[in-house]
């Protein structure tokens, strides 16, 4: 049985991008990055907190391993965003595979570096 992740700093509804029209900007306008089994979108905004989406490809498995690969995701991200720069939306879409919680960590880890995120 897989060790459950501790949760670490909360992820607030504020934090997330929520409305289409915000999403389609950000695949649109937004610059990107990826790596192995995920991309990142992001663009600055400037606002004081980042917001992030988490978003899957069509066709990505059944319900559970989509709910499944998000929560990893969301738990990847909480574990994460004291580190990072403030004032981006972003969206990170994942694909099958590599869906245990260090692998999900390692790859986000990557992008945001790639997308020069950190403080």
């Amino acid at each position: 049985m897989e060790a459950r992740p501790y949760k670490t700093e909360g992820f607030s509804r504020s934090e997330r991008v929520k409305k289409n029209g915000d999403i389609q900007i950000l695949f649109k306008k937004g610059k990107r990055v990826s790596a192995d089994g995920a991309k990142l979108f992001f663009l600055f905004t400037g606002g004081s907190i980042n917001r992030i989406a988490f978003t899957l490809p069509r066709g990505f498995g059944n319900a559970v391993l989509r709910n499944r690969s998000k929560r990893l995701s969301r738990e990847a991200y909480r574990h994460l965003k004291s580190e990072l720069k403030t004032g981006y939306d972003m969206i990170l879409l994942v694909y099958p595979g590599k869906d245990s919680f260090e692998q999900r960590c390692a790859t986000l880890r990557c992008l945001c570096g790639k997308a020069g995120l950190f403080l």
